[in-house]
């Protein structure tokens, strides 16, 4: 079963253009969504949640077309795209208060054993926190109103090596059960090799490749080496659909 379906979702800018983007993420799994900067994995990112108006295509979740049940997606759906950065100056209680608010579903002992798991002080101000922390903020008011999918562009970026070990480490546990699902870009292939059970890849607004690490490998298996360097090789080589790279 699929958590996230997007299909032939498109989009123009005048120096840029996503181009019939459709990708599946699968009930349990960890998507890594992969490409350089400025390939359109942010864009897409916001398409699917409507941050950014689609010119075309489709989103469903839970086989539900986002677009007929916004509310659904958006009570089922944790999102980190560094919302936090909005009130520099608030305390994270004062943020939870208000947060807490829109999710019908929210469970308070649920956010306060997360925020003693992550050692996090709702005393604090967003602006005292560490990236890392940050990142571990937003995802425990994502696990206590029970999201099923986390969306996180670039989550890793910016961090320290232990961050960012502490982070993988923390997107295994959240799928172990197999309820929810994970789709989170990045540019640090590293991070995709440790947590990632499936790719998207996408290059110059066009979907190269998506379905499991795997099949990916598979795919390009004459380029010999690790996942880092397949990646590096496809993205230095122009892409022809259909042809063996």
């Amino acid at each position: 079963m699929n958590v996230l379906e997007v299909q032939g979702l498109s989009k123009h800018y005048p120096s840029f253009e996503l181009k019939d983007v459709s990708f599946n993420v699968p009930k349990g799994a960890i998507m890594g969504f992969i490409g350089r900067n400025g390939a359109g994995k942010t864009t897409t990112l916001k398409s699917i949640l409507g941050l950014v108006h689609a010119d075309g295509g489709e989103v469903r979740f839970l086989g539900k077309d986002v677009r007929e049940d916004e509310r659904f997606f958006k009570e089922n759906t944790g999102v980190v795209l560094g919302g936090t950065d909005f009130y520099p100056k608030k305390k994270l209680r004062t943020i939870t208060k208000v947060t807490s608010a829109f999710y019908p579903a929210w469970d308070f002992e649920k956010y306060r054993h997360y925020c003693k798991v992550f050692e996090l002080d709702e005393n604090k101000r967003v602006d005292e926190l560490s990236g890392g922390m940050r990142v571990k903020y937003l995802i425990a008011l994502a696990l206590s109103h029970n999201a099923r999918l986390l969306i996180l562009d670039e989550p890793t970026s910016g961090l320290d090596p232990v961050s960012r070990d502490e982070l993988v480490e923390l997107f295994k546990a959240i799928v172990k059960n197999g309820e929810r699902s994970i789709l989170f870009s990045t540019h640090i292939t590293s991070d995709l090799e440790k947590c990632a059970s499936h790719i998207t890849f996408i290059k110059d607004g066009v979907i190269v490749h998506t379905g499991t690490v795997e099949g990916f490998i598979n795919t390009f298996r004459e380029q010999r080496g690790t996942l880092e360097e397949i990646i590096v090789a496809v993205e230095k080589r122009g892409f022809d659909e259909g042809a063996v790279i």
